[in-house]
């Protein structure tokens, strides 16, 4: 197995995982507004407590988001500077991913809708589900207002993430078939973990300065402008 460091900061919890000789070690801490001064020094204990060093990894990986704007760009940066000064591959992880994770873990469900709350009166979210034991997206990740969400087919599906405190704004036949939803399931870098060794193995790693944080909103705003260029140049 990889040896990985995973670093999260995508949401009020700052966490960060390290797998290294099959062995899975996590620190997890909810902590707002704090991520900027502790997630390095998390990095130093977890990698002391493993008697590591970062020139021992095979590869950084990073919730990329979506996620909070300022969040997501601290742990790039850091995952890129601890990549660079190693020489190490990146591994851009979706926290949406690392939420459904989580849920089939933890919940024993195969059907999740990962939702995280993107201010403004709109949700980030994704719908997955397990096929073979491996975590499968159902289209793309979208940022919409509440109402906009839609149930990706049939079935039974667990609802986790910060986003479905908007529930009660959503089409009637979503708050029908969406009970209890785990609103405390937060994106972590234990789950970040076991994505990007995946990635690892499939050779999806990339060099540091490719790294770029997934913001959705602003894909979703240029998507629009390139559409009204085509527009009006036709």
């Amino acid at each position: 197995m990889a040896n990985i460091l995973a670093l999260d900061t995508s949401t009020d919890a700052c966490s960060v995982a390290l797998s290294y000789n099959g062995e899975l070690l996590e620190d997890f801490r909810i902590i707002p507004r704090q991520h900027t001064k502790q997630l390095l020094p998390m990095v130093e204990e977890i990698l002391t407590e493993a008697g590591i060093s970062v020139a021992q990894l095979d590869a950084i990986a990073f919730g990329r988001g979506p996620g909070s704007f300022a969040g997501i760009r601290i742990a790039t940066g850091a995952a890129q500077g601890l990549a660079f000064a190693a020489e190490l591959p990146v591994l851009p992880v979706s926290t949406l991913a690392a939420i459904a994770l989580k849920t089939t873990q933890t919940q024993g469900v195969s059907q999740v809708i990962a939702a995280l709350d993107a201010r403004m009166n709109e949700i980030y979210w994704r719908a997955y589900q397990l096929e073979n034991d491996v975590l499968v997206g159902l289209g793309d990740e979208m940022v919409c207002p509440p109402q906009a969400l839609t149930l990706p087919g049939s079935g039974d599906w667990c609802a986790a993430g910060k986003g479905w405190s908007y529930l009660a704004d959503m089409q009637a036949d979503v708050q029908q078939a969406i009970n209890n939803p785990l609103q405390d399931i937060y994106p972590t870098a234990g789950c970040m973990v076991q994505l990007a060794a995946a990635d690892f193995t499939a050779g999806k790693g990339i060099a540091p300065e490719e790294a770029h944080p997934v913001y959705l909103r602003d894909e979703v705003t240029w998507k629009k402008i390139d559409q009204q260029k085509k527009k009006s140049e036709q």
